[in-house]
């Protein structure tokens, strides 16, 4: 059974701390509101100070970020505590004395501190922009003014969560197919550098008679061996020049159409812009955020420069008094019956749930489409690997059975 630090002050004024066992958080809470105090702290105990004081043994350590996946964890204990009846004080107080990730344990207690000076839990995070989006702190201060903090929590964490799956499954379905591209590059390495240049000795002095594959395997052979820094530069300068070009406006722009064009990936990548883009709409529009700090926000989020055109030219739209179906019409980024029902939402007056119909079904689409791309890459990726290996060995067997020929 799990171990929970408590603090709680008494009827007395007496302020009483320990450690307690029970079967959860909930169950821990109710255990101490039974004893009729106010509960100041409570966490579990943290149990990651005995990796730390092994881990000071050594000297090497890393430190990261803090990423979405540490900010879902801090929001899912925050909501059970405050669903749980602790202070958000005592709460956030709890959650950094066991969080493992140094930098974000640094933003929280900043956190802390600022509410304790008085300031609100949405001011308070949005010191930190880098680790808090624009949309968590949008919803934070709407359940605020709502009264709904506690249920704006799980709704943030079911939305984390949901985007980290997105993540998780677009990244491994690219994972594949780059394992497979670099394992075909560095066996055509490794038989040019180390298997080629055996038979060069053989084919030496029957030049005249050898193919034109066999020619060009044996120049790459001599120019990969002789120059190979000239490649070993190359590479490194031309993944620079590409990552440097794409944190350009004009970079960004470019590879931003590109994965929209490109025949395997596109309707991979169609579907998530629509899906974090409906999705997110949706979210604020439930949570009460005004409509134009939705689309501002949406457009930040949508993580396509052309996606993020479409929605600024809503937001313009909207200020001007239109309807939001009205300039996506014209739009070819979106599906027509998308708009249209974006349209029918904004006439029943039920923009929201629609959005989240929407979005849950793109999502749908999106897991179908990342499972037809992987099924597709796995065989043109097992191709092209075949392709150059079998190239590599007819161009050496050739010369082999032509020499055999002439000598009998």
């Amino acid at each position: 059974m799990p171990s929970y630090r408590y603090e709680i002050k008494q009827p007395s004024g007496q302020v009483q701390a320990g450690v307690m066992s029970a079967a959860s958080m909930s169950a821990a809470s109710e255990l101490l509101r039974a004893q009729q105090g106010y509960i100041l702290a409570l966490a579990p105990v943290d149990v990651s100070k005995a990796k730390a004081s092994l881990s000071g043994l050594v000297n090497f350590s890393v430190s990261s970020g803090p990423g979405l996946k540490d900010v879902s964890g801090f929001t899912n204990q925050l909501a059970v505590m405050i669903k749980a009846g602790i202070s958000i004080r005592a709460a956030i107080d709890g959650i950094s004395e066991q969080t493992e990730n140094p930098k974000f344990k640094e933003i929280l207690i900043q956190v802390r501190k600022d509410v304790e000076s008085g300031k609100s839990f949405s001011e308070a995070l949005s010191k930190h922009p880098k680790v808090f989006s624009p949309l968590y702190i949008n919803m934070v201060k709407a359940s605020e003014l709502s009264g709904s903090f506690g249920h704006m929590l799980e709704r943030i964490v079911e939305y984390l969560n949901a985007q980290l799956e997105t993540r998780q499954m677009v990244i491994g379905a690219m994972v594949y197919p780059a394992i497979i591209f670099f394992m075909a590059i560095f066996t055509t390495i490794f038989l040019l550098a180390f298997v080629v240049p055996q038979f060069v000795s053989i084919f030496k002095g029957h030049e005249n008679i050898l193919p034109v594959p066999t020619k060009v395997l044996l120049f790459l052979s001599y120019f990969m061996r002789t120059y190979w820094y000239i490649l070993l530069a190359g590479a490194i300068g031309g993944s620079w020049s590409f990552w440097t070009m794409i944190q350009t406006q004009w970079g960004r722009l470019w590879w931003d159409k590109t994965k929209l064009t490109i025949p395997l990936f596109r309707r991979m990548f169609r579907a998530l812009y629509i899906t974090r883009s409906l999705h997110t709409m949706g979210e604020l529009v439930n949570a009460g955020v005004p409509m134009l700090d939705t689309l501002a926000i949406t457009a930040d989020i949508s993580g396509n420069l052309l996606y993020r055109r479409m929605w600024r030219a809503v937001y313009a739209s909207v200020k001007q008094g239109k309807k939001i179906s009205q300039p996506l019409q014209r739009s070819p980024l979106l599906p027509r019956a998308v708009v249209q029902m974006i349209g029918a939402g904004e006439e029943s007056g039920k923009l929201g749930e629609t959005l989240d119909n929407v979005s849950k079904f793109y999502n749908k689409e999106l897991k179908a489409t990342i499972k037809a791309v992987t099924s597709m890459i796995e065989p043109l990726m097992i191709m092209l690997m075949g392709g150059l290996v079998g190239f590599i060995a007819m161009s050496i067997i050739l010369p082999i059975f032509k020499m055999s020929q002439l000598v009998k």
